[in-house]
């Protein structure tokens, strides 16, 4: 039985942890809230502290906001690198940018530690049923040791290439995710500015070329007014800002996802930036002066 640590018990963390633990993996879970742990302890894990952790687990899983979150985990004298041991493998799923993952592959195997990106995508209902999609970023053999893992909490697992290869790639799949919402949000706040009936409109539309996962996803939760997040705006800011700063470092132009940060933003100056980003179509409601409900 693998031993595993895991980092980061957030609304996507949290059931992917169990869903380990479901698979018949020793899990060992860290976590800044205590009920968070709580939570996957009474499924079976057991609490224990970073240092511990890198010392005796066969991999740790970190699962956290922010390149910096990361960072905190991975350094310092009670973190991952200073207290590993040999052949330690470090899945970061969390969302950073593709230096950073870079540089922390650098600095891992400096440690004789091995490290692959692995982003999510699919949300708080794709990490409670499984069936989250990986795209990952490493080594061959390191990705392949660690298919069973993946396998345990998701569905469609590709390794994209090199280290910083599965950030990028999480990356594009925020762009086209978020840009998704904006032009669904734009088209139901002229629908029922019309005032047509949105959810008419719904199953007219959604079986041609505008239909999509997103449109399947949002629609009926902007219709019941639910904003519960299963991916925050915040977290998706935090995305489309490294979006912006890796293309920059390109030199790619990225207009529509520029404005769209803008965007993130001023729904954060009003109060929403812990909304589900299906709450996107909210600051088109604002400047439209209309509501998208059902009945409308």
């Amino acid at each position: 039985m693998q031993k595993i640590g895991f980092i980061g018990l957030g609304i996507m963390g949290r059931p992917m942890a169990i869903n380990l633990v479901k698979s018949g993996f020793k899990v060992e879970v860290f976590d800044i809230s205590e009920a968070a742990v709580e939570t996957v302890v009474a499924a079976g894990a057991k609490a224990n502290s970073v240092e511990s952790m890198a010392q005796d687990a066969d991999f740790i899983i970190t699962m956290l906001p922010a390149a910096k979150h990361v960072r905190q985990v991975l350094e310092g004298n009670k973190g991952i690198f200073a207290n590993a041991h040999k052949g330690l493998v470090v899945i970061d799923m969390s969302s950073i940018g593709p230096a950073d993952a870079q540089a922390l592959a650098e600095e891992a195997k400096k440690h004789q530690i091995v490290t692959l990106d692995a982003p999510v995508s699919g949300g708080e209902p794709g990490a409670i049923s499984g069936t989250l999609s990986i795209m990952v970023g490493g080594d061959q053999a390191t990705f392949d040791q660690s298919l069973p893992i993946f396998h345990s909490v998701g569905k469609d697992v590709v390794l994209v290439g090199g280290h910083g290869s599965g950030v990028t790639a999480k990356l594009a799949n925020q762009i086209i995710v978020n840009l998704n919402i904006a032009a669904v949000s734009e088209a139901l706040v002229l629908a029922a500015k019309a005032g047509i009936d949105i959810e008419k409109m719904y199953q007219a539309i959604r079986g041609g070329l505008a239909g999509s996962s997103v449109l399947d996803a949002k629609v009926p939760l902007i219709l019941d007014r639910n904003f519960k997040p299963g991916g925050t705006i915040a977290i998706n800011m935090k995305d489309l800002t490294n979006v912006l700063q890796t293309a920059h470092d390109l030199d790619v132009p990225l207009p529509m996802s520029s404005q769209l940060l803008e965007i993130f933003h001023a729904l954060k100056a009003d109060g929403k930036v812990l909304n589900d980003h299906g709450g996107i179509i909210q600051y088109y409601e604002k400047i439209a002066n209309v509501e998208v409900k059902r009945g409308n």
